[in-house]
C-alpha cells in the first residue's frame, strides 16, 4: 500500500482505557439484570414478571434501560421464548412453562456508555436438543470473541462464529441454522453503531480491529431453518418453519493482552 499522508484504514470504533471501564460497568449493571431474571424465571412466571426484574436491576444500579422506547420497543428486555429469534415483547399474559427455550437480551445506559448482552436457558427441564442448541450458539459466540485480537479484520469474526457453528454441528452430529440477516454492531456512546457484524462469511474484510475496538458478538442459531418472519406486533422475530431458535451475546474490547468482555 503507497502511504499518503493523512490516508488510514478503516478501523472498528476505538475507546480509551478509561472508557473501557466506564463501559465495563454497564456491562456489569447489564450481566447482574441477566442474571436476576434468569434466577426468577420458572414455570408460573411470566415474561412480563422478568421485564420488571431486570428494569428493577438496572435503575437500583443507576443505570437507564437502553431498549425501554428505543424506536418505540416497549420493555427493558427482549423475551424470545422457543421459536422467537429476539425482539420479543415481554408480557404478563406470557407464562413460562416447563421446556421453554427463553433467550433473553438486555442492554443498559450507564453514564452514557452502553452494555448488552443475551443469555438462552431453560425453563425447568430442557430436552437435549434445545440444550445442545444453546450450547452451541454460545460456542459460537466464543469463537468470535477468541478473533477480537489486533489485525484481525471484521470478517473474521464474522468467519470465526461460523467455523464455531460448524464445529458444534460436527460435535453434536446435527446441522445449525445461522439466523439470516442477524447480526452484532459496535458499541458506545450509543446501542446500535456501525460497523454491522454478520455471523457467517469470508475472512479478511471490512475495518481493522486494533486495541480499543469493540463489538457487541451476538450469534443466533435454530434448529431447523436459516428464514424468519417479523410479526404483527412490528418487533418479534419467529422462525418461518417453528424450529426453536438460541441468542447468546456479550459486548467484547479488543486489547493487547487479549479479547475482553465487558458483560462479565
Amino acid at each position: 500500500m503507497i502511504n499518503v499522508p493523512g490516508l488510514r484504514r478503516k478501523v472498528v470504533p476505538q475507546r480509551s482505557p478509561a472508557e473501557l471501564d466506564a463501559m465495563a460497568a454497564a456491562g456489569a449493571l447489564v450481566a447482574a439484570a441477566l442474571r436476576a431474571v434468569q434466577q426468577a424465571a420458572a414455570p408460573g412466571v411470566s415474561t412480563g414478571e422478568l421485564d420488571r426484574v431486570a428494569e428493577s436491576v438496572i435503575r437500583d444500579g443507576g443505570g437507564v434501560p437502553s431498549f425501554l422506547g428505543y424506536h418505540g420497543f416497549p420493555a427493558t428486555v427482549c423475551a424470545s421464548v422457543n421459536d422467537r429469534v429476539v425482539h420479543g415483547i415481554p408480557s404478563d399474559a406470557e407464562i413460562l412453562v416447563d421446556g421453554d427455550l427463553v433467550s433473553i437480551d438486555c442492554g443498559a445506559i450507564l453514564d452514557d456508555w452502553h452494555g448488552d448482552s443475551a443469555v438462552t436457558f431453560g425453563v425447568g427441564t430442557l430436552i437435549e436438543a434445545d440444550e445442545k442448541l444453546s450450547a452451541a450458539t454460545r460456542f459460537s459466540m466464543e469463537a468470535g470473541i477468541a478473533a477480537m485480537v489486533p489485525g484481525n479484520r471484521l470478517t473474521d469474526v464474522s468467519h470465526a462464529i461460523e467455523k464455531g457453528t460448524h464445529a458444534a454441528e460436527a460435535r453434536d452430529d446435527r446441522r445449525y441454522g445461522i439466523v439470516a440477516g442477524y447480526g452484532g454492531h459496535a458499541i458506545g456512546r450509543e446501542m446500535h453503531m456501525d460497523p454491522f457484524l454478520p455471523n457467517e462469511g469470508s475472512p479478511g474484510r471490512g475495518p481493522y480491529l486494533e486495541i480499543g475496538s469493540v463489538l457487541a458478538i451476538e450469534p443466533m442459531l435454530t434448529l431447523g431453518t436459516t428464514n424468519t418472519k417479523v410479526l404483527d406486533d412490528d418487533w418479534t422475530v419467529v422462525t418461518t418453519d417453528g424450529s426453536r431458535a438460541a441468542h447468546w451475546e456479550h459486548t467484547v474490547a479488543v486489547t493487547a493482552d487479549g479479547p475482553r468482555i465487558l458483560t462479565l
